[in-house]
């Protein structure tokens, strides 16, 4: 058995996961997450800012301290789209290193991607069937992965929560104008991407990371965030596309009554909402095109998170 820890660091939230690995099997042992927004302002001034960068290094300072006691042997640390996009990603990536000793890895959307099919698919292939279309939608990008074993088709489009509310959703709640802004960058993104993944193909749908699991909550109109309810929830697309543009149409201040809402993400997921509306009303289209039929998207708490663990293993 080797214990793991593995660390994802976006543009939005810092994830911790310790886990055993044994007989090839994944076991958690302990799940944190922090909103740090690491990438607040980055896609206006191409830096990370000061303050932001502070908060991510305390949470991983904290997540140090909770390795240590936990008896953690190996630890990855993987960071992605803010951090690529910085030009000051240095100082981010001396931070790491000096609170964790181990340094980051900033890392492409490709193997973004990649990890985050694998965790995803590791807990639900068996019980769907591929080809797998994997939607990780972030803070600052959103990778979308084809494959049934493995990944064949990947793409990774600038789009996410916080980069498209920093460009577009700056009234609240945001106004039709803005509204249409940001959908047509969504629309353009989604072109870039069915050009390199055939949508037409996927025989199950599968949201993963924080938008995604937070409308999920809002479809089932949970009382409280319940992971066991949300991990393979299969939900009606009818029923995605309104929570979403519910959820896009609601205040801040509605957002963040609502009880199963993080604090740090009310202020984002309306834009979120947005993204992954647009992705499930293309896929249902491109599917139904290709003479299929798109009922229902699958929402899993499994996800790059999990992707990192076992590549610690490998």
């Amino acid at each position: 058995m080797t214990r793991v820890g593995a660390i994802d660091c976006g543009t939005n939230s810092i994830r911790l996961l310790v886990a055993d690995v044994a007989d090839g099997k994944l076991t958690d042992v302990e799940r944190r997450m922090e909103v740090v927004r690491l990438g607040e302002g980055v896609d206006r001034t191409g830096r990370l800012a000061p303050e932001a960068l502070e908060r991510a290094l305390d949470a991983s300072r904290r997540y140090a301290e909770i390795c240590a006691g936990l008896g953690v042997e190996r630890i990855r640390f993987v960071a992605t789209s803010a951090s690529r996009d910085a030009e000051n990603r240095q100082d981010f990536v001396d931070g790491v290193q000096a609170a964790l000793g181990v340094a980051p890895e900033v890392i492409g959307g490709d193997q973004e991607a990649a990890l985050s099919f694998r965790g995803a698919t590791g807990v639900l292939a068996d019980k769907h069937r591929g080809p797998f279309l994997v939607v990780d939608l972030g803070g600052g990008s959103t990778e979308i992965t084809l494959g049934t074993v493995s990944p064949v088709a990947v793409h990774s489009m600038d789009v996410g929560c916080v980069r498209l509310t920093e460009r577009h959703l700056h009234d609240d709640p945001p106004t039709r104008e803005q509204i249409a802004a940001a959908s047509a960058d969504v629309q353009v993104a989604l072109d870039a991407a069915a050009a390199v993944v055939p949508f037409g193909r996927t025989a199950t749908l599968i949201g993963v990371a924080g938008t995604v699991t937070t409308v999920t909550a809002h479809v089932l109109r949970l009382k409280a965030y319940d992971p066991a309810r949300i991990h393979g929830a299969e939900l009606r697309v009818d029923a995605v596309l309104a929570s979403c543009a519910d959820l896009l149409g609601r205040s801040r201040a509605e957002r963040a009554a609502l009880p199963f809402m993080d604090p740090g993400r009310a202020d984002v997921i309306g834009a979120g909402a947005l993204v992954w509306s647009s992705i499930v009303a293309r896929v249902r289209a491109e599917v139904g095109i290709a003479g299929g039929k798109l009922t229902y998207a699958v929402t899993s708490e499994h996800d790059m998170l999990d992707g990192i663990a076992w590549s610690i293993a490998d």
